[in-house]
């Protein structure tokens, strides 16, 4: 197989997985090569997700390292195979990695969760209200590329659509709720959009008023990616400088007790879904 010298976010993780697989099992890189049939040089490129592993390998890997989580292998399996060119791939080499990584995960997770603070998550974003976050990006974007990110924002709301789509959780502050990028209009607008987006039988909308006081976290914000299997959950914190992608397993169970506690200091889907009428006929 050919390598890939540009990894995306998903290969490297498949490739960390396998790195763990082997080092739970006391299995030198080495002996993994040997058992593989390969050179210590291409098994540290799977490591690295800079080379691919075919299936076959994968399960040889798996078995030597007395694997028995069915599921989980069956899932890396699925991770390892070639498939069809993502959506997002038109946009390679137009916008970040980091970006297209993004949707990737969302194409692939079977739940989604997610806090945000100060802003409206962006799969539920309308365009005149991501327009307006764009053209605030500093350094400042030019007319083409906000364009460009419009119309990816677009493509990757398509995810809560569809026949089967995952389970989406949003928990957002009454901050994000009162900000009014873009003025009244926009604002009213954006917050319509949030009701009619709630409706949907997949998607559960809460809001955290100022009212319910401290919380963990309060400064960040992310979306938990929940995988095939929960040993394939990943962690995405928005940063100035682009994407981060966490997978350890203190790093999940930490947020996954962020987004509980959210969950329960927040409004019911019903109350969230009147707060936010309240504001919007406020405006």
């Amino acid at each position: 197989m050919p390598p890939r010298t540009t990894p995306t976010e998903r290969q490297r993780r498949l490739g960390a997985e396998l790195r763990k697989m082997r080092t739970a099992a006391g299995i030198t890189a080495d002996q993994a090569a040997g058992l593989l049939g390969l050179d210590r040089a291409k098994v540290s490129n799977i490591e690295t997700g800079i080379r691919t592993i075919s299936p076959e390998r994968l399960r040889t890997l798996a078995c030597n390292c007395d694997c028995s989580d069915e599921a989980y292998v069956e899932a890396l399996v699925r991770m390892a195979r070639p498939g069809a060119r993502g959506w997002w791939e038109r946009y390679r080499g137009s916008l970040s990695a980091g970006l297209l990584d993004i949707a990737e995960f969302e194409a692939q997770a079977t739940r989604m969760r997610t806090i945000h603070i100060a802003h409206i998550p962006g799969l539920l974003q309308t365009s005149d209200h991501a327009l307006e976050l764009f053209r605030a990006v500093l350094p400042l974007l030019p007319e083409h590329e906000v364009a460009l990110r419009l119309a990816y924002r677009v493509e990757r709301q398509r995810v809560l659509e569809g026949d089967d789509p995952p389970e989406y959780v949003a928990v957002v502050h009454e901050a994000a709720v009162r900000m009014q990028f873009g003025g009244p209009t926009v604002a009213r607008a954006q917050l319509e959009h949030l009701v009619a987006v709630s409706e949907r039988p997949t998607v559960r909308l809460l809001v955290v008023p100022f009212t319910a006081g401290a919380f963990p976290g309060s400064g960040q914000i992310f979306n938990y990616l929940e995988g095939p299997v929960p040993q394939l959950d990943t962690v995405q914190i928005d940063s100035t400088h682009g994407p981060e992608f966490l997978s350890g397993e203190a790093q999940l169970a930490k947020y996954r007790t962020h987004l509980d506690r959210m969950e329960r200091i927040a409004l019911s889907p019903q109350a969230s879904r009147d707060f936010i009428r309240d504001v919007a006929n406020g405006l």
